[in-house]
């Protein structure tokens, strides 16, 4: 039937020097990579806790690109110069760009700030 072994034969017996220093080598890779894998998990914890307890942002909805709450118009004139044709005009990031000719011909790019309510950038625009 079934051969049973000796209680001396079932112990381990010493390995080689070759594979054993291999074991040591992987026993280390296994320590380092847990600590790695463990450092890392707490780092993700941290920042959920992190992000769940900060307070909430303002609401972004309530504010315009002016940074003017939207329940509060602002009330601006933009002065441009005397005989300013206007071609096109943007609006970005509570600016206004206004692109044209003044009197004399030249063209020329404007820059409004609205919050500052004043012309923040007079570009004059030479071509051919």
């Amino acid at each position: 039937m079934t051969k049973i072994q000796p209680e001396d034969d079932q112990e381990e017996k010493p390995l080689d020097p070759a594979m054993e220093s291999v074991r040591r080598k992987m026993i280390r890779l296994q320590i380092v990579s847990g600590i790695i894998m463990f450092v890392s998990l707490m780092a993700v914890f941290g920042a959920v806790v992190y992000k769940t307890m900060r307070a909430p942002a303002k609401d972004a909805a309530a504010v315009t690109s002016a940074g003017v709450p939207s329940d509060a118009p602002v009330s601006v004139t933009a002065t441009l110069p005397p005989g300013f044709v206007i071609q096109s005009s943007s609006l970005s990031a509570g600016q206004i760009l206004f692109f044209g000719t003044t009197a004399d011909g030249v063209m020329k790019a404007l820059v409004f700030d609205i919050k500052a309510g004043r012309i923040v950038a007079d570009v004059t625009i030479n071509g051919g």
